[in-house]
């Protein structure tokens, strides 16, 4: 493993007349002035995600002068992340987010210095990306990397600023602070697979993010400098739609497997095992048989087959683009299955192929054996299909 980077002294830092000027703002605030602000500048920040929280995260904390910040990201620019990945642009669609954001912190602020880790954060890789760094932002959107970034953060006694968002609402702590909880004695365990649909299935506001990313950033500074109360025990609950703050407050629960008095989780474990998602196996006879592929639905229709395709979406995303079609919402499938004929060919779609995965094996334990999951959903139909059907 790499050694970690040497830690600055923040009385050995020195700001150019340049600097100065940019952060005079800063400067003439009697809680932060010259002293906070080197120390923002000898300070390390890393950034898990350069998503929708990672955004506003790496454009504030870059902004207010963090001297060097690093960011962890795999992924590439798709044009449904415009809508609230602000540190990117249509330009860069198709490129390496790393990229992308590089060359937008450093034109924000050229005295920072970026460092990327172009990987997937792993129990491999955490523990030696993460103690590189002062203070750890999580800015994930799935419960595998939060327990992973939680887990390092503790066994390496590195703050983790915490954020969350889905469609309306965020959450905010710091975790893993001294004598704080940790994200473990709030969500002992995680949800089962699929019960929290993802941010693609259930959808989010675009301005959530900026909101919830920059209370974030705040909590980054605050710790940084020492100022103010941090969140350290107390979990800000936000809501969008009626603009409104809740709080709950938070103990380090001493029975905690990770952080408590007896932590029985002493190393980096594997999280897609313990978050129950686990790579898909090859597709027994049995699952074949009851799934089809786009094309071959596709040979059904033109052919003139009868096949009632049942769409499980919700009623917004029939209204962007569907196919002639019943629609019964996922959640709405229990208590109007009557309305469907199991003596009839069914092929259940939605978005990828997910959400009605789940309703043929609900339909199949009612008794239904000619059903069949779309693979690719409706967003590989206008792939491969129907090139002119809008995508979302």
């Amino acid at each position: 493993m790499r050694e970690s980077a040497p830690r600055l002294d923040p009385t050995k830092v020195r700001l150019s007349n340049e600097e100065i000027r940019r952060y005079g703002r800063h400067l003439i605030l009697p809680e932060v002035g010259l002293e906070g602000q080197m120390k923002l500048k000898a300070a390390s920040v890393l950034v898990v995600g350069a998503g929708g929280l990672g955004s506003p995260l790496a454009l504030y904390l870059a902004a207010a002068g963090i001297g060097r910040l690093g960011i962890v990201d795999f992924d590439l620019v798709e044009e449904s992340n415009l809508q609230r990945q602000i540190l990117h642009s249509t330009p860069y669609i198709g490129r390496p987010k790393l990229q992308s954001a590089k060359d937008r912190i450093l034109s924000i602020n050229p005295n920072v210095a970026v460092e990327l880790f172009s990987a997937r954060l792993t129990s491999e890789n955490a523990l030696d990306i993460i103690r590189q760094f002062d203070v750890i932002v999580d800015g994930t959107d799935n419960f595998p990397t939060r327990y992973l970034v939680n887990d390092a953060c503790v066994l390496l006694h590195k703050p983790n600023v915490y954020g969350s968002i889905f469609r309306f609402e965020g959450q905010v702590s710091v975790f893993s602070a001294p004598d704080g909880p940790c994200y473990r004695c709030l969500y002992a365990e995680p949800p089962p697979p699929g019960l929290v649909p993802s941010c693609a299935e259930g959808g989010v506001l675009g301005v959530l993010p900026g909101i919830v990313g920059t209370m974030q950033a705040m909590e980054t500074v605050k710790l940084i400098l020492g100022i103010g109360e941090p969140l350290i025990g107390r979990l800000l609950l936000f809501d969008g739609l009626s603009m409104r703050t809740r709080e709950l407050k938070l103990q380090r629960n001493p029975e905690c497997k990770m952080c408590g008095d007896h932590p029985e989780i002493t190393t980096l474990v594997d999280y897609e095992a313990f978050c129950g998602i686990t790579p898909a196996p090859a597709a027994s006879e049995n699952q074949k048989a009851f799934s089809i592929s786009t094309g071959e639905l596709k040979r059904k229709l033109d052919h003139g087959d009868p096949v009632l395709i049942l769409d499980v979406r919700e009623v917004q995303e029939y209204e962007i683009a569907h196919l002639e079609s019943l629609l019964i919402p996922l959640n709405d499938l229990p208590r109007r299955v009557n309305e469907l004929d199991s003596s009839q060919e069914i092929v259940v779609l939605c978005h990828t192929g997910v959400r009605s995965g789940r309703a043929v094996e609900f339909l199949k334990q009612m008794g239904f054996r000619k059903v069949k999951n779309l693979v690719g959903g409706i967003d590989e139909w206008a792939e491969l299909i129907d090139t002119e059907m809008p995508r979302y």
